[in-house]
């Protein structure tokens, strides 16, 4: 779609781009979603691809750039040892686009879309990811990803700042992992997506719960809980937390939770 608003593009941004942000202004990075309605408050684009981030950078964890993209991600070959790493193409697979998009959409462009259904919300959020967001004013500050997101299509990103990159740690890539996951068809949105995982030797259960809800809801057990306790922490989440649109209603969704949250658990169990 053409943006008729926008009268300028800086295809060369400084390597901190966030020096120059003004009202009006947008990060440009894949632009799947940008280009695919009108936006009338943008005046002009920032063109981050231009500044050639690292895409993946394994290490003790996974350094990913916010401009990474689908595809990029989808093909990356972890090191052995990394069990729960198959979740980099799990979600992927989630995304409700063609492989065409993968080319171009990012990783970080799906974080700050903010979306229930964000299946790369979902991967850091379940991997304990941690966000490095650059400021305007040349500062920087980092923020767990399940703090990240605080409701539908929204986040704590201030004027300005920028998702520089990701990082997942090791302990996270090395658990053991089960995820369930519902659309109404085949590669329709989330209706709703759960991840569970579990650290070796322990017995311990995180289950994140997203596209359901409208943030992502992080249940942590120190000690495998019981199907009971596990479905009390579930209808213990506020009534206005869980997400209405076509693809479910909220009872439907709490119902799905409740209902993949004990094959998960079961499943983690059953792995000891």
């Amino acid at each position: 779609m053409d943006l008729n608003t926008v009268t300028d593009v800086v295809r060369r941004p400084s390597d901190r781009p966030g020096a120059h942000w003004h009202t009006g202004d947008a990060w440009l990075a894949g632009g799947t979603w940008l280009f695919s309605e009108p936006q009338l408050s943008i005046r002009r684009l920032v063109d981050l691809t231009a500044l050639d981030w690292p895409a993946l950078t394994p290490g003790e964890g996974l350094d990913i750039g916010a401009t990474c993209t689908i595809r990029e991600l989808y093909e990356f070959v972890p090191p052995d040892g990394w069990l729960a790493a198959a979740l980099l193409r799990t979600s992927c697979e989630a995304f409700l686009a063609s492989f065409k998009i993968w080319n171009a959409a990012t990783v970080g462009g799906n974080i700050c879309m903010s979306l229930p259904a964000g299946p790369m919300i979902t991967l850091t959020v379940a991997l304990e990811a941690a966000y490095r967001l650059w400021a305007a004013d040349g500062t920087e500050r980092t923020i767990a990803a399940r703090d990240f997101v605080i409701g539908d299509h929204r986040n704590v990103l201030r004027p300005g700042e920028i998702l520089r990159s990701i990082h997942i740690p090791g302990s996270a890539l090395r658990k053991f992992h089960a995820y369930r996951r519902f659309t109404l068809t085949k590669l329709g949105r989330s209706t709703i997506f759960l991840i569970g995982t579990r650290t070796p030797g322990a017995g311990d259960l995180t289950l994140t719960i997203t596209a359901g809800t409208t943030y992502p809801i992080v249940l942590r057990f120190d000690t495998a809980p019981d199907a009971g306790t596990l479905r009390d922490h579930i209808d213990a989440i506020p009534a206005e937390v869980w997400f209405a649109d076509p693809n479910g209603t909220p009872e439907h969704r709490r119902h799905l939770a409740g209902h993949y949250a004990e094959e998960i658990r079961a499943e983690l169990g059953s792995a000891r």
